[in-house]
């Protein structure tokens, strides 16, 4: 109660900030702050009134001893309104929460209103569990992450694009270098991909890269048409992911980690100077992934 006294001194009379007195009292600024925040919700000012110079009354006005009301009979707060106001400039959790205790004598705990507001608000953005039929998508797309190759004569480094397919059910994968992500490229990355699964899907489910789908829309995309020839030749249908949209494509987005920490990062110490050496090497190591045990 001594620390509190001198607290409020220090801070109302006197007129430091909260950061000074914590300095001054060797105290941490939060807890200055919550300080603060008790004596306000309890309606007290500096100078105290004469009949809280007694520590006991003090901390028993400070700290009440928690309600013995059950949980369903105290007030709740309304968490929409807590929602809409989280929306609005500078708010935060905890002012709502201040504002929550002010209002209401008998409150909950800032920790109770935290988890409590995080459990309503996890309702809103439901998720489905997506169930993949053996056979039915193929997901590809190019990883973020690049390999340097050498070029033998000129010395030049050039950075190759890492493509990545992975088949739904099995999580099965492909991936490969190539110099540039252009249709050729594109292309050609697919051809081999279905030679190595030994077959295709019904649907090859591809991020929005220019050089496949020529208009990223959310209901009704565009496919290039090399890109639609050649699903047409291998008997299978392009569906683009929607634009922001990565969950429709979770599979790849997680072979694209994979690939990254199993194969890429065991290649980062060599020195490659041709396309094919690195892909021979990044065969060799997706071999091993491919045959590594599952664990559960």
């Amino acid at each position: 109660m001594r620390h509190i006294r001198e607290v409020l001194r220090l801070h109302y009379s006197v007129g430091m900030s909260q950061r000074a007195v914590a300095r001054s009292l060797g105290l941490a600024q939060g807890t200055i702050c919550k300080y603060l925040n008790r004596t306000r919700r309890a309606g007290l000012t500096w100078p105290l009134p004469p009949e809280l110079d007694d520590d006991v009354r003090l901390e028993n006005c400070l700290f009440p001893p928690p309600s013995d009301r059950p949980s369903d009979e105290r007030p709740h707060p309304d968490w929409a309104l807590v929602h809409r106001e989280l929306r609005r400039p500078n708010v935060t959790l905890m002012l709502l929460w201040e504002e929550y205790c002010d209002a209401n004598s008998d409150s909950f705990s800032y920790a109770w209103f935290y988890e409590r507001y995080k459990e309503w608000a996890g309702r809103l953005k439901p998720t489905l569990r997506q169930v993949h039929v053996a056979g039915e998508k193929l997901f590809v797309d190019y990883s973020g992450h690049t390999i340097e190759v050498v070029d033998g004569l000129s010395g030049e480094m050039r950075s190759t694009q890492i493509f990545v397919a992975v088949l739904g059910a099995s999580n099965y994968t492909y991936a490969e270098a190539s110099l540039t992500q252009s249709l050729p490229d594109w292309i050609a990355s697919h051809v081999r991909a279905f030679a190595y699964f030994g077959g295709t899907t019904r649907q090859t489910v591809s991020d929005n890269l220019k050089a496949g789908i020529t208009r990223a829309c959310f209901h009704e995309p565009m496919v290039n048409r090399t890109y639609a020839d050649l699903a047409r030749h291998y008997r299978t249908a392009i569906v683009p992911a929607r634009p922001y949209r990565p969950r429709d494509k979770a599979k790849v987005e997680v072979g694209v980690q994979i690939v990254g920490r199993w194969i890429l990062a065991r290649l980062r110490n060599r020195r490659f100077f041709s396309l094919a050496a690195l892909n021979e090497a990044i065969y060799a190591l997706l071999v091993e992934l491919n045959d590594r045990p599952l664990r559960s």
